[in-house]
This record gives C-alpha cells, sequence and structure tokens, in this order.
C-alpha cells in the first residue's frame, strides 16, 4: 500500500524527498531507489523467465504476450512511417512502459511505506522521487535529440531552432527550442507529480476515512499508474516522431 505518505496513528507524515536509508563509501541508498532495484530485478526475471520458457507452438500466454507486442510495433511502424525506426526504438517504449508501469503497480504491494527501517519507510514508490522521474526524462530527451540529429544530420536538424531566414522564422525557432528543453521539465514533473499527489491523497483518506475511502482511491490509483505508464511511453515515441520530420514537415524514410 502507498503509505511513506502515512502518518502513523496521530499525524500525517507527508516527505517530499526520498529518504535515506544507508549510506554506502558516500552513496546514499534511499528507499526509492531499493524500490526501484527491486523493480528492474522482478522485469529480469520475468524477461529470464518467459524467455526460456518461449515455444515454436506458442501457449496462450506466450501468444498473448506476441499478440502484444507485434500490435505496438506496427503502431510505432505507423506513427514513424519506418518500419526500422519502429524496430530500434521497440526495445526503449517497450521498456520504458514496463518499468514504469511495474514501478506504479508495486507501490500497492503490502508493505510499501508500512516496513520501516527505523523511523524511515523502508520502501517508497519510485516515481514519487524526482531523481528517478527525471533520470528517465534525460534518457528520453537525449535519446529523442540524438535520434533526430543522426536521422537529418545535424546542421539540418539545428536549422529547426535557429533560423535567420526572416524574424519571424528566428522567433519561432527559439520558442521551439525552449519548449524542447521544456520537455525535461514537463517529462519529469508530470509523472511525479501524479504519483506523489496520488500518495499524499490515499495518505489523507487513511487517516480520516479509514475504512470507506482508501479501497476506491487506490483502485483508481491504479489505473492512473497504468496511464501515466502509458503517457510516457507514447510522449518519448511521438517526440522522435517530431524529431525526424524534416523541418518544413516532409519526414525522412
Amino acid at each position: 500500500m502507498k503509505e511513506h505518505a502515512v502518518a502513523h496513528e496521530s499525524s500525517i507524515h507527508v516527505v517530499l524527498k526520498a529518504e535515506e536509508l544507508w549510506n554506502i563509501a558516500g552513496f546514499p541508498i534511499t528507499n526509492s531507489l531499493l524500490m526501484t532495484w527491486m523493480t528492474i530485478a522482478l522485469l529480469v526475471l520475468c524477461a529470464f523467465l518467459f524467455r526460456n520458457s518461449l515455444k515454436m507452438v506458442p501457449g496462450k500466454l506466450q501468444a498473448a504476450v506476441e499478440w502484444l507486442f507485434e500490435g505496438v510495433l506496427g503502431y510505432m511502424a505507423e506513427t514513424l512511417e519506418s518500419e526500422k525506426l519502429a524496430r530500434r526504438f521497440f526495445p526503449l517504449i517497450m521498456t520504458i512502459f514496463l518499468f514504469v508501469f511495474l514501478a506504479n503497480e508495486l507501490a500497492f504491494l503490502p508493505g510499501v511505506g508500512s516496513l520501516l527501517w527505523g523511523d524511515t519507510p523502508l520502501l517508497r514508490a519510485p516515481a514519487a522521487d524526482l531523481n528517478m522521474t527525471l533520470a528517465l526524462a534525460i534518457i528520453a530527451f537525449l535519446t529523442i535529440e540524438i535520434t533526430g540529429v543522426a536521422v537529418l544530420g545535424f546542421f539540418k536538424y539545428a536549422g529547426k531552432y535557429v533560423s535567420f531566414k526572416s524574424p519571424v522564422d528566428f522567433v519561432v525557432g527559439i520558442i521551439e527550442l525552449l519548449s524542447n528543453v521544456g520537455r525535461l521539465i514537463s517529462f519529469s514533473f508530470r509523472l511525479f507529480g501524479n504519483i506523489f499527489a496520488g500518495e499524499v491523497m490515499i495518505a489523507v483518506a487513511i487517516f480520516f476515512v479509514a475504512y470507506l475511502l482508501p479501497v476506491p482511491l487506490m483502485a483508481f490509483e491504479v489505473f492512473v499508474g497504468f496511464i501515466q505508464a502509458v503517457v510516457f511511453a507514447l510522449l518519448t515515441l511521438f517526440f522522435i516522431k517530431i524529431a525526424v520530420m524534416e523541418p518544413h514537415g516532409e519526414e525522412v524514410h
């Protein structure tokens, strides 16, 4: 249950910053970092087990996963208008979705927020830590920018943002450049804000109406966790699409 924002019995405990559990050689291990490692380990384990169970004649689970992946790959190819680009970025987009989705949903497991190390919650939702969401935003941002340069070339890509053809083009380019850099903020704060706000809302509900309101709120937050994973992955895909477009709107294939 998402309770790192929950008080004990007499007050509501809300902490904006991830709390440090240990310090190893000057490297702080926070409760959100610990849960991030748990999420990664679970994803790796699931991938390993699924790979070893693959069969030439797929069972129901394998067929369902293959159908899902083929659907996502087809949507990406349609969006990017390039099968090659879709296959190249499919691992990134799916990894972002699976990681964010699993991290959000694991936050509802019993013990998350209620298990303590001293006076500090042992586990905290990864997306409720701005460091994690900012790290994901940086990965997405660098991927988008490097892709644009790789596909269009440095000068043509830079020409989207710095143009001296006319004063209007120059101003529009600067606005686009600021908007582009602003993706780092929008990417990270959107995910962090939604997940952290959900934790606080559930904490308040548990404190004031412990046996009635929290259940529907938790069900809603499960849905929000899924939607936020979809939004982060789709925004990364759409911005990659924008990055590979020619300055005048013609796309590179």
